[in-house]
């Protein structure tokens, strides 16, 4: 089986997913919708992707600069099993009863509300709970990456209690109308939302959250400390378990990497497409365990992390694999992240 996909959306997140559909031996990619013409439109022309017209966007708009246009969203929906919807924050509730109403299969990005689906998802920590699923919420790229950590930490030993502060970029690369250019902005909602989104996941696990935001579009980085019931890992033990774990990159402290503008470089050179690190970045020297407490650092890119992630939601909803070890090893396969 193949599954038809439309993509809603092709900014930062669409594109890319958008991408990963096309390498997928069990997807197939039908079209991508914006609003209006853009240098991304114009790149999704060139890889031969057929283009819509969706929101207030009209098909002369794009016309009138060149692009080819094939229809109005509408039309597209027509076409698929299913939408991943990567329109900008909450502009996906609006577009859900366009999905109702075509009869179509749904996932959305974490800037909607978790009640826009039947489910949050994570590859690792819930995977079956999307199967058989005709909305999916797949959550934020720092939720994503707390997930992840989550599932490898809880898995193993017994969590009394998680708190992490997220430290995040204020804008991606492209987005040149956000800050702040100059300054920490502490985000005073305490705690912050992740905890809670988190619990979208985790039910039962007890974890705060706070955040600051920094001037920089690289990535986001976690400060976690995780209070264990006894008996706790070792400091050893704990990093094997990330590193045996799909998506998670350890850097050994030789490496030379003191931060994300190193980590982004080593993206770079590795020639992955468009330089993504979709996997949860940790630092060998950033990790230690004092008695009951564990304490690490990971860095999460945003542009990138819940990529794979959406392409295991529409794995599991139409159940194309057996478990979640074996979407996400073609996953990986197919977007060049390494096997653990």
């Amino acid at each position: 089986m193949s599954v038809r996909v439309a993509i809603n959306g092709y900014g930062t997140i669409g594109k890319r997913v958008a991408d990963a559909v096309a390498a997928q031996p069990d997807m197939t990619l039908v079209g991508v919708a914006k609003t209006r013409p853009n240098f991304e439109a114009e790149r999704a022309v060139a890889k031969g992707y057929k283009l819509y017209a969706a929101g207030s966007g009209t098909v002369d708009s794009f016309a009138q600069v060149g692009l080819p246009v094939a229809g109005r969203i509408e039309d597209l929906l027509k076409e698929v099993d299913l939408v991943v919807d990567a329109a900008p924050e909450k502009v996906g509730r609006e577009n859900a009863r366009l999905y109702q109403a075509a009869g179509i299969r749904s996932i959305f990005q974490g800037g909607e509300k978790p009640d826009v689906a039947e489910v949050s998802f994570n590859a690792l920590a819930n995977y079956a709970a999307a199967k058989g699923k005709h909305r999916v919420r797949v959550v934020s790229c720092n939720t994503t990456g707390l997930s992840r950590a989550i599932s490898v930490v809880s898995s193993r030993w017994p969590v009394e209690h998680w708190e992490a502060t997220i430290v995040r970029r204020a804008a991606d690369p492209a987005e040149t109308n956000r800050g702040p250019i100059n300054g920490i902005m502490p985000t005073f909602q305490l705690p912050s939302h992740h905890g809670p989104d988190v619990n979208t996941i985790f039910p039962q696990l007890s974890i705060a959250t706070t955040a600051v935001v920094v001037p920089t579009t690289l990535m986001h980085v976690h400060v976690n400390h995780v209070r264990f019931t006894a008996p706790p890992p070792n400091s050893a033990a704990l990093l094997e378990a990330f590193r045996s774990t799909p998506r998670f990159h350890v850097f050994p402290a030789w490496a030379g990497v003191d931060g994300t503008p190193q980590v982004m470089e080593y993206a770079r050179d590795r020639g992955r497409g468009r330089e993504d690190m979709m996997e949860n970045v940790l630092w060998e020297n950033g990790l230690r365990v004092e008695g009951k407490d564990a304490y690490f650092f990971q860095a999460i890119h945003q542009e990138s992390i819940v990529v794979p992630e959406s392409i295991d939601a529409i794995r599991a909803m139409f159940d194309l694999a057996p478990d979640a070890a074996h979407s996400i090893a073609i996953t990986d396969r197919t977007l060049g992240i390494p096997p653990p």
